[in-house]
């Protein structure tokens, strides 16, 4: 895992709108979740998910490893106590992204409000979009994605496609210490994440973003 300071790498990063922060390469992205001991370290021995993992409730993936320890209280939470980094294909990940389907109704989005009802029932992957938070917590008015996943989708992630299951718990534990010294905190290198599929793109409502140069 590649790792940056944290003071460094946040100069990067936008201060407001809806983008993804990822660590990523021209293949790969990397996903965090975080599960109690006995799913967490199943996933991790065997290099896929299973077990005790349900594969009948929905699933939620993170690509911003920040906004993962916000959600996990830095690993400290009841049943979050594992945080896994997941790398599976941009290619899978671009097609969660693009039939994704906002938890909440969005007017400027859908018109109708129970065409977006019938189709956020029927959908494998259901998309939010919440503040992004400050390694101590603190809000900011960046948002940050985070993606549910069920159904045959949720098999390809968990089961057939997943490159690599990585238990970081250590990492957590000892970057902890620092949420509120940030000078002293180490990070995943992420960057700006720009999906190769322009439905994807258009799908969740991306805002632009001008970079000199993107994996």
């Amino acid at each position: 895992m590649k790792l940056a300071p944290y003071t460094e790498i946040q100069t990067d990063w936008p201060a407001s709108g809806r983008h993804i922060l990822a660590s990523h390469d021209a293949e790969t992205i990397v996903v965090y979740q975080a599960y109690r001991p006995e799913i967490g370290r199943h996933a991790a021995k065997n290099q896929r998910f299973g077990g005790e993992f349900s594969f009948g409730r929905m699933s939620w993936i993170k690509p911003n490893f920040l906004w993962m320890m916000y959600r996990s209280g830095w690993g400290t939470k009841e049943g979050q106590e594992v945080t896994l980094a997941i790398t599976i294909p941009r290619s899978l990940f671009d097609e969660i992204l693009a039939v994704a389907v906002p938890s909440a109704f969005d007017a400027s989005r859908d018109r109708d409000h129970d065409n977006w009802k019938g189709s956020l029932a029927s959908s494998e992957v259901r998309l939010q979009w919440d503040p992004d938070h400050a390694p101590d917590g603190t809000p900011l008015p960046r948002r940050a994605v985070q993606l549910g996943l069920r159904g045959d989708i949720l098999r390809r992630y968990a089961e057939r496609d997943v490159i690599r299951i990585a238990d970081i718990s250590d990492f957590v534990a000892e970057q902890r210490q620092f949420q509120r010294e940030p000078v002293k905190l180490m990070v995943p290198a992420e960057t700006i994440y720009r999906p190769q599929r322009e439905d994807a793109v258009e799908n969740i409502g991306l805002d632009p973003w001008e970079a000199t140069s993107l994996p």
